[in-house]
């Protein structure tokens, strides 16, 4: 193209060649170099409307060139360089653009806050592929709403990689624990940006994990995994100290999660954990045992594209400890991206997240403040579960979901956001729902009315429809379900929660009428 503008400049019957060759060489220059360059070099850094006018200066300025400059004159060979010019531009910008166009992402098992990732990635014009895995957890079901395709793994892994490449997949997202193992299989398999292939186990066995921190050089958790009951009451004298923590080695919430403040508690509960299934309907067949993290906890939602991690949330836990020593969820709120404890917690977080090698995807972590600092409890590269999005774009800014989504379809955009995504807009308590007594039902919802009517109710999510029978509380799979309170008057929240318990108490799941 630049030799076709100097030869129009040339041959233009001009005394001096010099006269010619110099603005030939202006209108080459502006005309196509730049606009090359934006289009190879500076076009993934701008919108492509922007781009769409910046490139469009060169050709408009050797327009302009030819009206001005009289030697110049416009030939119709000037006119046809002109045309090459402006069809090079549209050719670069429409390429760049099929080029960059969001292809289909994979989502496997998208369960629990997991069902508002389809919406998420087509509102960013991404088709969304679902993947079931062998193993999902058969307290929750699937929605399949805005999903493409959904496929059933049979555990071959090649088998499905297979199926999937029709797709075109950019990138392969776990949403709930179940699909974490595959979700990082098929992206090794699909050579798509995942967390490899060196520690998978790390991020799914609670005792590998420790393992990963301990060689990473970070504060974690004095951990041992046994079956057998008396080494762990050995351990415990010993090494860690009453009161202790057991809990299956790869399970999620508060599954089979027992405090034990004696010999005969561990042996009780590794009975208990050892003869029982996790979540996902898998056999246990060692304890996790834990020393007890004596402090405040937090879990802290992140995302993470190409080793660079965002936090979208970081919440403090209130937690109850029943007399058998489970645990359960009690409520959870907030903290300030400004506070303090909360820059501490996110710095280790992402530390944590570099040691199990979580470089790609969604991460729930749940980290201990210490009086030796922030010590992880455990950490799962999937989504944090019970999430309603609205709720933290209202309060937050960001949801850890629209995150997600957008590091998977726009990862430059993502990375021009700061490490710590959110803020806080409002104030929310996140409140599980307990069931006191065993033999309930889930309410109706002019039972909820009473709920619905505290001032500062926000939102309500329940675990089972209206009617459906209902354990005594003892984990996050036998609760109810949660409430979103929201208001700038801590008293005004702590008020309604207190009613909101005495509801409950009263027969708020019981045919008995609440008062």
């Amino acid at each position: 193209m630049i030799a076709v503008s100097w030869t129009v400049v040339a041959t233009t019957d001009q005394p001096q060649l010099a006269d010619s060759v110099v603005p030939g060489i202006v209108l080459a220059l502006i005309s196509v170099i730049i606009p090359l360059y934006l289009l190879q070099l500076g076009v993934k850094h701008a919108e492509p409307i922007t781009v769409s006018l910046l490139v469009c200066v060169g050709p408009a300025f050797a327009i302009a060139l030819q009206l001005l400059d009289g030697r110049l004159g416009i030939s119709p060979l000037s006119i046809v360089c002109v045309l090459g010019i402006v069809a090079l531009v549209a050719w670069g910008v429409r390429a760049r653009s099929v080029a960059a166009r969001p292809r289909a992402v994979v989502v496997v098992d998208a369960y629990s806050t997991g069902r508002y990732l389809p919406a998420a990635l087509n509102k960013l014009g991404a088709d969304c592929i679902h993947v079931q895995s062998e193993s999902p957890d058969v307290n929750l079901t699937l929605d399949t709403t805005g999903l493409k395709e959904n496929l059933r793994h049979h555990g071959d892994v090649t088998a499905t990689a297979a199926a999937l490449r029709q797709y075109g997949v950019s990138q392969v997202i776990a949403a709930a624990e179940s699909g974490v193992e595959l979700a990082d299989q098929l992206s090794a398999a699909l050579g798509t940006p995942g967390n490899g292939m060196s520690r998978p186990r790390s991020r799914r066995d609670k005792y590998e994990m420790v393992q990963a921190l301990r060689a990473a050089g970070l504060p974690h958790a004095a951990t041992i995994v046994s079956g057998d009951a008396d080494e762990v009451v050995a351990w415990a004298a010993t090494e860690a100290n009453w009161p202790i923590v057991l809990k299956p080695v790869a399970s999620a919430g508060t599954d089979n999660v027992v405090v034990c403040n004696s010999p005969e508690q561990v042996r009780a509960a590794c009975a208990k954990i050892i003869a029982s299934a996790d979540r996902y309907g898998l056999a246990n067949h060692v304890v996790l045992a834990q020393e007890f993290l004596a402090g405040d906890e937090y879990f802290v939602n992140t995302v993470s594209r190409d080793g660079r991690h965002r936090t979208a949330e970081i919440w403090r836990y209130s937690k109850r400890h029943l007399p058998g020593g489970n645990i359960i969820f009690d409520y959870h709120e907030p903290q300030s991206p400004d506070d303090p404890d909360a820059q501490r917690i996110a710095r280790y977080t992402h530390q944590v997240l570099d040691a199990l090698e979580i470089r790609n995807g969604a991460g729930h972590s749940e980290v201990m403040l210490t009086s030796r600092g922030p010590v992880l409890v455990e950490c799962a590269a999937r989504l944090g579960g019970g999430q309603v999005p609205e709720i933290n774009l209202r309060c937050l800014g960001i949801s850890q979901v629209d995150l997600l989504a957008l590091a998977a379809v726009e990862p430059d955009e993502f990375h021009r956001l700061p490490e710590t995504a959110y803020r806080l807009l409002e104030r929310p308590r996140h409140v599980s729902l307990i069931n006191p007594r065993d033999g309930g039902l889930v309410p109706s919802h002019e039972a909820m009315a009473v709920i619905r009517e505290l001032p500062s109710y926000a939102h309500t999510v329940m675990a089972h429809p209206e009617g459906h029978p209902l354990p005594q509380t003892i984990d996050v799979v036998t609760s109810p379900g949660f409430v979103y309170l929201i208001s700038d008057d801590p008293e005004q929240i702590a008020a309604d929660y207190a009613r909101l318990r005495q509801l409950e108490q009263d027969g708020l799941y019981s045919r008995v009428p609440v008062h």
